[in-house]
């Protein structure tokens, strides 16, 4: 299982790109994968091959109207673990003795 943390949207569409990014969103939604959606970008968990069939999709989604689009990723992988996405968070709230912001 991997976790991987991305951002994608169009450099052409002016400054609110809302519109783009829920079409995005909704890719991740549909895929039946775990999520996290935050202020700055998407967290999604799973099989390696499937968090990269999202991305592109979510790539194809875009490419349609948009002509440049910057997409930044960042990639967790770790043997034999899953539900790291809450789990992560768990093990700092356990450590502080106190929930963190969400």
């Amino acid at each position: 299982m991997v976790l991987l943390e991305f951002s994608i949207y169009p450099l052409d569409k002016g400054e609110s790109l809302s519109a783009y990014v829920a079409r995005c969103v909704e890719i991740v939604h549909t895929s039946g994968l775990k999520y996290q959606c935050h202020a700055m970008g998407t967290i999604i968990e799973g099989e390696y091959d499937q968090v990269m069939d999202v991305v592109r999709k979510c790539f194809e989604a875009l490419q349609r109207d948009c002509h440049r689009i910057e997409c930044i990723m960042k990639l967790d992988y770790r043997k034999g673990y899953q539900d790291r996405i809450s789990g992560k968070v768990r093990s700092i709230e356990e450590k502080l003795g106190h929930p963190v912001q969400k």
